[in-house]
């Protein structure tokens, strides 16, 4: 009988306004008197309004670089050690958090983490994606131990750049497509997977329900109730997907050719959830999906993710490009692999990328 290894939770997490008043007293109550407080420049303006001042809580803070690399993950860890810091504490986005998960294990100190975007599962899930420093994709590392803590203040997500929030609902979408493909043909699920297989068709099905009234309230500033459904789904939901359905619930073909469209410098402004949305529908290719494609693709024009290259940025587009991508996104290592539709190449990826151009040019 497989095994399954289960990341299911942070130890604690609140989602609610003010919460942010209570962070001195629950980093006490867990014995962290001294902590390394990790943020991003704009993560920091976004936050600073929400937090409390400390009373008896040392805390130094630490300005990242802008990238989940090694260098920097060494630089944070030689900090903690040196300074003998309690624990670290994440504000800011995915590439902050991920930092301070991977920072943590090499010190094997506990973190908390107070996300200042709603773009990916980063805050609920031990796990961090390694960049080199020029923002090209290194590897996944996964970690035995999560959050001690997880906090989120709605208000500094609702003020968060729209762009990220869409990036968000791309991101989280796929974790549908790429647990079915691995999960639909396993009979008799273990209890861990139906879980995972569930929870992440309940990510589909929210985001399609509330995505758009998400967007609303992110354009005018006024919590709703679909806002709060569509972080939770991306935060919470994304983030048991794999939490409970191990690697049967991460990532296959959309992740892929995210990693794939690394190599192209036009694509480096867009966001990780814009490229793995537009992953998502070269797996869907793959899979001969074409009725699912169709009916994704008027969703994805409403809330303004790629169903193009060019939407990314590629403004030529020819074999040359199309098997650059292919190559990196099928290269053994690579999750594409996982999919259960037989041997997938670069030319496959290729042939896939160039039928999904020609499709959406023709609609």
């Amino acid at each position: 009988m497989e095994t399954f290894s289960i990341h299911g939770a942070p130890s604690e997490y609140v989602l609610q306004e003010g919460i942010l008043e209570q962070l001195e007293s629950k980093l006490l109550e867990r014995g962290f008197q001294k902590v390394l407080v990790v943020h991003g420049q704009k993560s920091w303006e976004a936050a600073k309004p929400f937090l409390p001042v400390f009373h008896k809580v040392q805390a130094e803070e630490y300005t990242y670089c802008g990238e989940c690399s090694l260098k920097e993950i060494g630089e944070i860890s030689e900090l903690v050690n040196k300074n003998s810091f309690d624990a670290i504490v994440g504000v800011g986005g995915g590439k902050v958090l991920d930092l301070v998960k991977a920072a943590s294990q090499m010190t094997h100190q506990p973190h908390v983490l107070i996300p200042t975007l709603a773009s990916n599962c980063s805050p609920w899930t031990p796990i961090s994606v390694i960049y080199d420093e020029l923002g090209a994709f290194i590897r996944y590392d996964i970690y035995p131990v999560s959050a001690s803590l997880v906090l989120i203040e709605p208000r500094i997500l609702l003020a968060a750049p729209l762009n990220m929030l869409i990036a968000g609902i791309g991101d989280t979408l796929a974790k549908w497509y790429e647990a079915d493909v691995q999960m639909a043909g396993i009979e008799n699920k273990p209890v861990p997977l139906q879980i995972s297989h569930s929870t992440a068709r309940q990510c589909k099905n929210l985001l399609l329900q509330h995505s758009e009234g998400a967007i609303t309230a992110a354009k005018t500033g006024n919590l709703n109730a679909d806002f709060i459904k569509v972080i939770e789904t991306i935060i919470i939901l994304g983030g048991m997907v794999g939490g409970y359905g191990d690697h049967y619930g991460r990532i296959a073909g959309a992740h892929s050719i995210h990693n794939g469209l690394t190599v192209l410098e036009q694509t480096h402004h867009a966001l990780h959830g814009e490229k793995v949305a537009y992953g998502i529908l070269v797996q869907l290719v793959l899979e001969s999906k074409w009725e699912e494609i169709d009916q994704l693709i008027p969703y994805f024009q409403r809330l303004g993710l790629p169903i193009s290259l060019t939407d990314l940025g590629v403004s030529v587009i020819n074999d040359d490009v199309l098997t650059r991508i292919a190559v990196k996104s099928a290269v053994p290592e690579e999750s594409i692999h996982v999919m259960p539709i037989g041997e997938i190449t670069p030319t496959n990826v290729s042939m896939a990328i160039a039928a999904l151009e020609n499709r959406v040019n023709h609609r």
